[in-house]
């Protein structure tokens, strides 16, 4: 579909057409309907502009696990604060990381207590603060999805120097879109796949999503009009039983991705199960680093073993928020006991955190429909 960008960036016009056309199809089509996205962003556009609010009552949108910082396991978090007890060690990592809650302590209370945390905007940072302490231990705390990971493989190729190591706690979005395909009392009819992540890793690994499950796919962009179109482009497909990946967002994504990057990709790290918090064990759902950079594997460069890790704390939801099968106001301890100052599960730390996001964008009153 080719729509100029101005138009679905700023035209009210579009907006309307676009609603207008939604609630026909639903009407149509006649049946509940559940379409889940797998972006924090997306539900921060969602929530912001109040879209649920536009669309009918017989259709759900179902925030998924697109928080990188929600889903880092607990014990990946517990080996940086192991390692940051150390006096010659720096922890580095991105700013919404350090607040997350571990199993005792998250890593901004453990620089409260002295030990060397810093944020970096990215890995180039980190790398420079080693080459800057060339007597200390840098260790680069990596949680993303495909998008941050191609600038983690990029300074792994480059050669950083010895004292440069990196916790690898990046995951494959694709494959969580799969085991979600699994939750049978979820019944997904379709998915808003996340724009950043499609620059990189293009429409190929989505395709058996539509192929093999019949579940219709759209690639969309993260303006308001971005998010609607791409849900009218799902329901045309449940409408018409015609199942496919759709790229609403080929302004940015292009249908092979980003082949420079998934070079480095697959040269620095290679897929294997992995743990989401709360969640559990995605097949091929994270990433480690390959034998060739093992020096920078700070898995094995330090010998750390965390016996026992907490992801989900006593009365915290966030297991049934990332996979939707709760909303946030239905946790016992949102806007409670937990707030994005006191925070008690990872979906209230990150602006990308579902339990954040509705906590500065919905009210108690206005908390509607479903």
């Amino acid at each position: 579909m080719n729509i100029p960008e101005l138009t679905i960036l700023k035209s009210k016009a579009f907006t309307n057409k676009i609603i207008k056309s939604i609630n026909k199809l639903v009407k149509d089509i006649s049946r509940q309907l559940k379409f889940m996205h797998v972006c924090g962003t997306h539900e921060h556009t969602i929530s912001k502009y109040g879209l649920r609010t536009l669309l009918p009552k017989e259709f759900e949108i179902l925030s998924g696990p697109g928080c990188p910082v929600c889903i880092c396991p607990a014990a990946d978090i517990d080996k940086a604060v192991e390692l940051g007890k150390r006096d010659d060690t720096i922890i580095t990592t991105f700013g919404d990381m350090i607040r997350v809650p571990a199993t005792n302590i998250s890593l901004a209370e453990l620089k409260a207590k002295g030990a060397d945390v810093r944020i970096v905007y990215g890995p180039n940072d980190a790398v420079r603060i080693a080459k800057e302490n060339p007597g200390k231990e840098v260790v680069f705390f990596a949680i993303g999805f495909e998008t941050t990971v191609p600038l983690i493989g990029y300074e792994l190729q480059s050669g950083p120097p010895s004292n440069f190591s990196v916790i690898c706690a990046l995951k494959l979005i694709p494959a969580a879109l799969e085991l979600l395909m699994s939750q049978s009392q979820l019944r997904i009819d379709g998915f808003i796949s996340p724009g950043h992540v499609s620059t990189i890793i293009g429409l190929k690994p989505y395709e058996i999503f539509s192929q093999g499950y019949r579940i219709p796919n759209v690639i969309s962009g993260f303006e308001p009009n971005d998010v609607l179109l791409s849900i009218l482009m799902l329901l045309k497909q449940v409408r018409d039983k015609k199942y496919d990946t759709i790229n609403e967002y080929s302004r940015v994504v292009k249908s092979e991705g980003n082949l420079i990057a998934q070079k480095i990709i697959e040269e620095v790290f290679q897929s294997v199960s992995s743990p989401w918090r709360g969640i559990g064990r995605v097949n091929d759902g994270g990433l480690v680093i390959r034998e060739k950079y093992k020096e920078f594997d700070a898995d094995k460069k330090f010998d750390i073993t965390i016996e026992k890790s907490q992801d989900i704390p006593p009365d915290c939801s966030c297991h049934l928020i990332m996979v939707g099968k709760l909303y946030p106001y239905e946790c016992k301890l949102f806007r409670k006991e937990c707030t994005p100052l006191n925070p008690i599960g990872p979906c209230m730390v990150s602006m990308e955190g579902t339990c954040s996001i509705y906590y500065k964008y919905h009210s108690d009153n206005d908390i509607i429909k479903y």
